[in-house]
């Protein structure tokens, strides 16, 4: 088994329960050990648009980076995501950000995530679960504001 996180995001539609659907999703999958509380983040770079909400899932899971990755697209076209702008809204935006002992850099995937050590609405949740990967060093010098909404069960499950 191999440690593995996912950032999950939602600015469109029904936020709550795009990223309720998507953490039912993987908790079925059997491999769903933490999450992060929720973050509300503004936009970065893209058309004006809602404020995101984020958080970071732990796995714990044979799957490889690949895997994970088509995983990631099946929980975005659960979703109903149209990708018609780059950094425009979407319903559901779920991203590899890294994998325990993994590196990779194609054309479709790299891990760890290229731009997660820049972005504070990545940084936040992960130092939560993973604050070996995510350093209170890290943090300090990422860009970005972050508000805590509270936890998952206190805003995603919220009178579901």
């Amino acid at each position: 088994m191999t440690r593995a996180f996912l950032g999950l995001g939602s600015n469109l539609g029904d936020r709550r329960r795009h990223l309720a659907d998507a953490l039912g999703s993987l908790a079925a999958d059997g491999d769903l050990v933490a999450t992060s509380q929720v973050y509300e983040t503004d936009p970065v770079g893209g058309p004006e648009q809602q404020d995101f909400w984020n958080l970071v899932v732990e796995l714990d899971t044979t799957d490889s980076p690949e895997a994970l990755l088509e995983r990631c697209r099946a929980l975005e076209m659960s979703a109903q995501r149209v990708r018609a702008v780059r950094f425009g809204p979407r319903t559901l935006d779920v991203d590899v950000l890294w994998v325990d002992g993994e590196e990779r850099s194609t054309e479709e995937l790299t891990v760890p995530h290229p731009r997660m050590f820049e972005r504070r609405f990545v940084l936040a949740p992960l130092a939560e679960l993973a604050p070996d990967i995510a350093t209170r060093k890290l943090l300090a010098t990422s860009g970005g504001e972050v508000r805590i909404l509270g936890s998952v069960e206190e805003v995603v499950h919220q009178s579901k």
